[in-house]
């Protein structure tokens, strides 16, 4: 491009001093950061890591973005350096020096070569507007770019934001969340064994199937996390400096939730281990007193048969043995160390022990109620008879045969309940009726103490 006159006004002598200064300490300021981006944890790591997805594709525009900024920092330190031979040719810079440098300093001064402006430029083009932020600058197609210092320091910095932040990011990434998913996946390695050691296994108990889904999901989720990190970047809303955002760990904190869930279970099934023996004895004594019980109300049923007649006395059924059955299998499973077998059917067991103790208990008041029956007639009929003889009728000879047929049908076997109860009650009301009776004292005969009571 030709050049036809400075740009502007001609630069005086401290004009040119103040710019030069400025532009060596921009320059200062560039190199230093090209160094540290050069030497940058992060940038190794993606220089030497099997990339893939996104994280390839930003890494390969990102390269050529940082050799096109190496070469647009060349080209700035040689305009640079040529300014300032130019000014370092006389202490009073004449007016042709004062133009040129002016033209240097101003305008569009800088060329970037087309061997290098070209071969980068397809590999650095940026996507059009609405595309990633994270994306590099668009570069032009052309094979030659001129620009002025202040346009070049720009561009710069654009070139190196987006390295920058391309760099940060994986970094970021790679800090944070392959460690983390290593602590868990150590976490994870012993919470196999615990569970393996009390019988949870894959295919066996659901726990088991679990650890196996998180050992995938945590080998596959490492392997997209080192080949691809910006898969698993967040970026900050609204926030334009490099590296602003966080990593996603969704993926992991779900793993996370579900192997704390599967401790859990586990943590479940070895208590079981620790008080099976307890609970199994606990069973078995319950079982135990079912069985007395039931063997009880059997023999009451044959003596209610022998001693109570016309009343219906429901059948006693035998001891559960499917429960029996239960319990020689929940004891196996004890002896073989199948926790995760053991725990539900000690639950199921403990219920049904506990129904079934209530259930011949039942069924033993069932089968003695007549005997209850009996008893309170019995009681009820010598009641009475204390209550006769308290007024100084025992010897009512009416009263003493009322007594007596009660009592033989009462005191016999087998004994009809609804004749024997009608026989007290006869007994009751003659009782009652000689009871609110007035009667006149005769010699020799009961005194009426009925006014005294």
């Amino acid at each position: 491009m030709g050049v036809t006159g400075p740009p502007g006004p001609v630069m005086d002598r401290d004009e040119v001093d103040r710019a030069l200064a400025r532009l060596g300490a921009e320059h200062e300021a560039i190199e230093t950061s090209l160094l540290a981006l050069q030497d940058h944890a992060g940038r190794r790591l993606l220089e030497g890591a099997e990339l893939t997805g996104v994280t390839k594709e930003r890494w390969t525009a990102a390269e050529a973005s940082i050799t096109l900024l190496w070469a647009y920092f060349d080209a700035y330190a040689d305009a640079l350096r040529g300014a300032r031979e130019i000014r370092s040719r006389r202490r009073w810079s004449s007016r042709e020096d004062l133009v040129e440098l002016t033209e240097l300093l101003r305008g569009e001064s800088v060329t970037v070569a087309g061997s290098v402006a070209g071969s980068v430029a397809a590999s650095v083009a940026g996507p059009a507007a609405g595309a990633d932020e994270g994306a590099a600058p668009q570069i032009t197609g052309r094979l030659s770019q001129s620009f002025t210092l202040s346009t070049l320091v720009d561009r710069m910095n654009e070139l190196y934001a987006s390295s920058l932040d391309m760099v940060v990011t994986a970094d970021a990434v790679w800090s944070a969340l392959p460690a983390r998913i290593d602590l868990l996946a150590a976490e994870l390695q012993r919470t196999r064994r615990l569970a393996h050691s009390v019988g949870v296994r894959p295919g066996e108990h659901p726990a088991g199937d679990d650890l196996e889904r998180i050992t995938r999901t945590l080998t596959a989720l490492r392997e997209q996390v080192v080949s691809d990190p910006l898969a698993f970047w967040v970026r900050a809303q609204g926030s334009s400096a490099p590296g602003g955002g966080r990593p996603d760990t969704t993926v992991y904190d779900r793993e996370a939730r579900a192997l704390e869930d599967v401790r859990r279970e586990i943590d479940a099934v070895l208590t079981v281990r620790q008080d099976a023996e307890q609970r199994l004895v606990r069973l078995r004594d319950v079982l135990s007193r079912a069985d007395r019980t039931l063997a009880e109300a059997r023999t009451a049923r044959g003596e209610v048969l022998a001693k109570i007649a016309a009343t219906e006395v429901p059948v006693v059924s035998g001891p559960p043995t499917a429960l029996q059955e239960q319990l020689a299998t929940a004891a196996e499973y004890r002896r073989h160390a199948q926790w995760h077998r053991l725990s539900p059917l000690l639950e199921s067991l403990e219920q049904k022990a506990e129904d079934e103790l209530l259930r011949a208990r039942e069924s033993l008041s069932a089968v003695t109620q007549p005997l209850a029956v009996r008893a309170e007639l019995r009681g009820r009929l010598d009641a009475y008879k204390a209550k006769v003889a308290r007024h100084g009728l025992a010897e009512d000879p009416f009263l003493i045969e009322r007594y007596d047929a009660a009592r033989r049908m009462l005191w016999s076997a087998p004994c009809d309940l609804r004749v024997a109860e009608q026989a007290v009650l006869r007994y009751q009301q003659a009782a009652a009726e000689l009871l609110t009776a007035p009667r006149v004292p005769e010699q020799g005969g009961p005194e009426d103490r009925r006014g005294e009571q």
